[in-house]
């Protein structure tokens, strides 16, 4: 618990300097490794790609992506995410042919989920920091808000009065009236924030996205975090990982994350374009350069 809570103040530190001190490079390469070490937990940790040679294609190309993210590279996301896509496909299934009589096809679709759909989600949270005209080193803390606010929440929430079990097969802990604890601590907890940055950053983000943000974010992130659990218990692990003391891996951090980040990327997305054709804002900016 001691080492829980000490890597907890320590990491909400860094987050603050990377967020506000330090050059966006730094946060950015840091989201990178974080990319890397999930898509070898899921692949590797779970054993779910036995294949050497397949595990390091999808961590290189996992590592692409990110690399794609970096702001201070002039590429456009939707080539690098094509090329990616044929360096999987065609690496991917020339170590199929080669390894046929011992690596199941069923790796390849793996390799797919690991080594692109896991760092593309988890990316999100880059993609909305890089929201430079709409204070994206804020708002970029609000989906991890919904998401470990949220969490929070249920726990306290599922402590005081939890009695029917949410899933007790995946996670027995886990009650029904914890998450609805989650769902309204998450939309509170979101609405009270967007209004702080509302008054304070003249960010003008409606106050009913907030609630839909915290309130919505709080059901995907309960869903994230059952979902990597049935596949920890599929595969027969009790954490992806040890990278975070006393948390786990990556994934048993950011499980919830993977699936608010993208959600709340779109939510903003929609706000904000929603906004400059109805004129709301005098000079027409995009915040979708990329």
């Amino acid at each position: 618990m001691k080492a829980r809570v000490l890597f907890g103040v320590f990491g909400f530190a860094f987050v603050l300097l990377a967020l506000y001190v330090f050059p966006p490079i730094v946060l950015e390469l840091v989201v990178a490794a974080l990319c890397v070490f999930a898509t070898y937990e899921v692949l590797g940790s779970t054993k779910l790609v036995r294949n050497h040679l397949e595990l390091l294609l999808a961590m290189a190309v996992s590592l692409g992506l990110a690399v794609g993210h970096f702001s201070i590279l002039p590429l456009r996301l939707e080539s690098i995410m094509q090329g990616l896509v044929l360096v999987l496909l065609f690496g991917s299934f020339a170590i199929e042919l080669k390894y046929h009589d011992v690596m199941k096809a069923s790796q390849v679709s793996w390799a797919f989920f690991g080594g692109l759909a896991v760092p593309y989600l988890l990316l999100s949270l880059l993609r909305i920091f890089q929201m430079h005209y709409h204070h994206g080193s804020f708002i970029v803390l609000l989906p991890l808000l919904a998401a470990w606010g949220a969490d929070t929440c249920a726990l306290f929430s599922g402590m005081l009065f939890g009695k029917h079990k949410l899933a007790p097969v995946v996670s027995p802990k886990k009650t029904v009236e914890g998450a609805v604890g989650g769902v309204v601590g998450g939309a509170v907890l979101v609405l009270i924030a967007a209004l702080i940055m509302n008054r304070t950053l003249g960010l003008e983000m409606p106050l009913w996205s907030a609630v839909v943000l915290g309130a919505v974010g709080a059901v995907l992130g309960e869903i994230g975090d059952l979902s990597f659990s049935v596949i920890k218990r599929q595969t027969g692990i009790k954490d992806y990982g040890h990278i975070f003391p006393g948390h786990g891996g990556v994934l048993d951090r950011f499980d919830s994350v993977l699936f608010v980040a993208p959600f709340a990327e779109l939510l903003f997305r929609v706000i904000w374009q929603l906004k400059i054709e109805n004129g709301e804002w005098g000079i027409v900016v995009s915040c979708f350069a990329r």
